[in-house]
């Protein structure tokens, strides 16, 4: 008998897990979308927002900079110069108050040798490494400005290493210079390939409390390593050239009295070879703070202002190629914790899921939305338009219910007739045979066989049993909409409602009249038949131009592709035309409009009246000019003209279409 044990599990992502629901994100891109911007914008829009209680790139940023402001007012980079320099006056001041009451030469002596000594604080201190002091109290101050140094000096290179030396103890020292060689040793090791994730350990097992970073390998140890180095040359380079020159004295004075200045050598040499970046110029930074800061102290808030500021780079997402994967997770959990880590995280899933789930593409480096997408999103479109329309204005169904086997099933059933198309109603037909062929006497006898095999008499049918089933079927139309994508629909701010209204009219479409032909055609200085999903993703085009004439050149071409279906031309613009196609394919730009370009555009209006197709303008703007050629229009053509307002053309084109769709038209 077999048996079998359950657990919980463990072989990746949950297979009967809910799947990650993006829609209400797309939902949220779709409305920048539908006001004009494109899918990268939407995408990017939204992150910076944020989406479902996650905080977004803006807040982000926002932590960064007030976490940046917090740190530039902590105090000042040359604290450390100041505390030295305090020190060393405190110590030479005991010295003067022991030696001033002695009148022996040596006195007088000790005391000009403490007259003489160099402003610099660093060269002071080495002329007074070997000075016998008097003051026993003036010796404490002064051991205790060699210790600081030490302590201020190796945390400036490794982080929490002043905690590590609070006790002045030989034993501690050179325990700092047993990590320094072991850290040598294992760094040699992995440039040889020797090294192992054990050696690492054992490693941090015995010098762990040295790294508050925790580090959990030798690279993210040699990461943290590198950017405190690079850190202590930002702060070097804050400061002016005296004091640059005087702190790295200090320094270089403090490495050696401790014994370090070999080993720091050589550990900058090796890391230096690990990381190149290590030889770059490191820019400075500015502090606005009024209280000193020690050297570990103003080296932390300088890597600190290092991260943040690369940080800043990255969330602010400006820079060509940008991407959620180039933030630094790391330099995010040092800054903010966890939760903030988390929230990024969320907003890395969206942009995944988004294409993973067939929302979103890639395409050479420019993010398209799919036609799942363009479907939602137009859906909504469609939505905002009839949310818009006043009551009454929905019908325009022109439904027919005497012929034909596309349209949708009514319930309702009919004698069959010679001629009709739609579907036989079986279940009716047989019921009306039975019925028949029991007022007729009955039904016919069986016979032996089919008594044997339990079967009854058989039902004939005859012409008038048949029943069909009446179906709904819309007259078929070919629509085609004109959209004006020159410049001045995006200073006019009516290029929005006009995506807006091109996507909710192919939703229409799409849903309600699934056997119309649908073009849309935008026109600058040339005309380009648009497919649906370009249609989210559109943008105006900032070229000079309005070529009606190439538009109308299209729309009469997607007409005579489908002759038996009913012609619907919309046209959007807010001028009128200002450029035609020439005979070698390039567009002519003039303005005011060359005659030329108005007798090619109204030849073009003429062709549509002879194919009867009416064509109804909606105008976006209150112009002289353009209402006078539109008025020609609609002479020449029995089309109409609606001025229309931005916010409402959605609902007037949707409304126009939905009332005159299907009038039949006189031929």
């Amino acid at each position: 008998m077999a048996n079998y044990r359950y657990g919980e599990y463990d072989g990746g992502p949950d297979p009967l897990a809910t799947p990650y629901d993006v829609r209400g994100a797309l939902d949220d891109m779709g409305d920048d979308i539908l006001g004009g911007g494109t899918p990268a914008e939407a995408l990017r829009d939204l992150l910076r927002r944020g989406w479902q209680n996650r905080r977004g790139l803006d807040d982000l940023l926002r932590r960064v900079r007030e976490r940046s402001r917090e740190l530039r007012s902590r105090g000042r980079l040359d604290g450390m110069l100041e505390q030295a320099r305090a020190l060393l006056d405190t110590a030479i001041g005991q010295e003067r108050a022991e030696l001033f009451p002695d009148p022996s030469d040596d006195a007088r002596l000790r005391e000009a040798d403490l007259d003489a000594l160099p402003d610099d604080t660093s060269r002071a201190i080495r002329q007074l490494a070997d000075y016998d002091w008097r003051s026993q109290a003036a010796r404490e101050t002064f051991d205790k400005l060699r210790d600081l140094l030490r302590r201020e000096v190796l945390d400036s290179q490794f982080r929490g290493m002043k905690e590590a030396l609070e006790n002045p103890d030989p034993a501690a020292m050179q325990r700092v210079k047993d990590m320094l060689a072991d850290l040598r040793t294992m760094l040699d090791a992995d440039t040889r390939g020797e090294h192992t994730q054990e050696d690492f350990e054992r490693f941090m097992g015995e010098y762990g409390d040295m790294f508050p970073e925790n580090p959990q390998n030798l690279e993210e140890l040699v990461d943290s390593l590198v950017r405190r180095m690079m850190a202590a040359e930002r702060l070097l380079n804050s400061l002016s050239d005296e004091q640059r020159e005087e702190l790295a004295n200090l320094m270089a004075q403090a490495l050696e009295d401790a014994g370090l200045a070999a080993e720091m050598a050589a550990l900058g040499d090796s890391l230096r070879a690990r990381r190149p970046e290590l030889g770059a110029p490191q820019r400075g930074v500015r502090m606005s703070g009024e209280d000193p800061l020690g050297l570990g102290d103003a080296t932390s808030a300088v890597s600190d202002l290092a991260d943040l500021a690369e940080l800043e780079s990255a969330l602010g997402q400006d820079y060509a190629g940008a991407n959620l994967d180039d933030v630094d997770e790391e330099a995010v959990r040092r800054a903010f914790g966890r939760q903030a880590v988390d929230d990024l995280e969320a907003l890395r899933r969206i942009e995944r899921e988004l294409q993973r789930q067939g929302y979103l593409t890639n395409n050479g480096g420019n993010l398209e939305l799919t036609p799942k997408a363009v479907r939602r999103i137009g859906d909504t479109a469609l939505r905002r338009v009839f949310a818009g329309l006043e009551n009454g204005t929905r019908s325009g169904d022109h439904d027919l219910h005497d012929a034909g086997q596309a349209g949708d099933l009514t319930g309702a059933t009919r004698e069959w007739e010679f001629g009709d198309e739609q579907p036989i109603d079986v279940p009716r037909t047989v019921r009306s045979a039975l019925l028949r062929s029991i007022g007729q006497g009955g039904l016919p006898p069986a016979t032996p066989r089919g008594a044997a095999e339990g079967r009854r008499g058989r039902v004939k049918l005859s012409p008038r049993d048949f029943q069909v089933a009446e179906t709904e079927r819309r007259n078929s139309a070919a629509v085609s909409l004109l959209v004006d994508l020159s410049y001045s629909m995006a200073l006019r701010g009516t290029w929005a409602a006009a995506k807006q209204t091109a996507l909710a009219l192919h939703a229409l479409l799409r849903s309600k009249y699934p056997q119309d032909a649908i073009q849309v055609v935008g026109f600058s200085n040339y005309a380009r038949e648009l497919r649906e999903t370009e249609l989210a993703g559109l943008g105006w085009d900032m070229v000079q131009g309005t070529n009606l004439h190439h538009a109308l050149m299209l729309a009469g071409r997607h007409l005579d592709r489908h002759p038996e279906h009913e012609p619907v031309v919309l046209i959007v613009t807010d001028g009128e035309p200002t450029a035609h196609l020439q005979r070698d394919g390039r567009p002519w730009f003039d303005w005011p409009p060359a005659p030329e370009t108005l007798e090619l555009t109204l030849a073009e209006v003429d062709k549509m009246t002879r194919r009867h197709a009416a064509l109804n303008i909606f105008m976006l703007a209150e112009d002289d000019r353009l209402s006078a050629f539109v008025d020609n229009v609609a002479r020449r053509n029995g089309g109409r003209v609606l001025r229309a307002a931005p916010e409402h053309l959605g609902e007037y084109v949707v409304n126009d279409f939905l009332r005159t769709r299907g009038a039949r038209r006189q031929r």
